[in-house]
């Protein structure tokens, strides 16, 4: 059993029959009485994102994950492969379970899978990745007077804001937890 109070982004528990990863945190302690802990967690089985309010003193269950070290090789339709590094076996792991992270995907990216009781749920990725850009807005001249930026398309179909210098056939660096522009490469 896990505390409520131990609950942090990225934790994983179960809670009446469904597989929770904890997405945000908030700990709301008033004057008098117990604190209230938010949690938005979303369902690695069905891929829903739900929020919950717990009390403090409450527990979650614990479980009990496996992890691997994957090489993601292509998507079928609704399906994602990836490739084990040790074994070479080649689970798949549906777009609902993958979540925003299916977008950040390219083809031969070392990623970590996480297993639940021999089935493949969900996938960590590095903090940034590294896309080419395949489409950009046209940045208007005397625009740099200040911090400007315009949209771009990458090769996943990211949309990112970059700053007006990011041309297409550029490669830039995005941070897969907020989803925004890094570096140029």
């Amino acid at each position: 059993m896990i505390d409520v109070n131990e609950l942090r982004k990225g934790v994983t528990f179960e809670l009446d029959g469904n597989l929770l990863k904890v997405l945000d945190y908030s700990h709301n302690k008033t004057g008098r009485g117990n604190a209230n802990i938010k949690v938005k967690a979303r369902n690695l089985l069905t891929g829903a994102n739900i929020e919950r309010t717990f009390s403090s003193g409450q527990s979650v269950q614990d479980v009990s994950l496996d992890f691997a070290n994957v090489s993601y090789l292509y998507n079928d339709g609704d399906l994602y492969y990836f490739m084990d590094n040790v074994t070479f076996e080649q689970p798949g792991i549906k777009k609902e379970s993958l979540g925003d992270s299916a977008q950040f995907l390219t083809e031969g990216m070392e990623v970590k899978l996480t297993f639940y009781k021999g089935e493949a749920i969900d996938v960590e990725l590095p903090t940034s990745v590294d896309l080419k850009v395949v489409e950009a807005e046209m940045a208007i001249r005397g625009d740099t007077a200040t911090g400007v930026t315009k949209k771009v398309i990458t090769e996943t179909g990211v949309t990112v804001q970059c700053p007006n210098f990011v041309v297409v056939g550029d490669v830039i660096r995005v941070d897969t937890r907020t989803g925004e522009y890094v570096t140029r490469v």
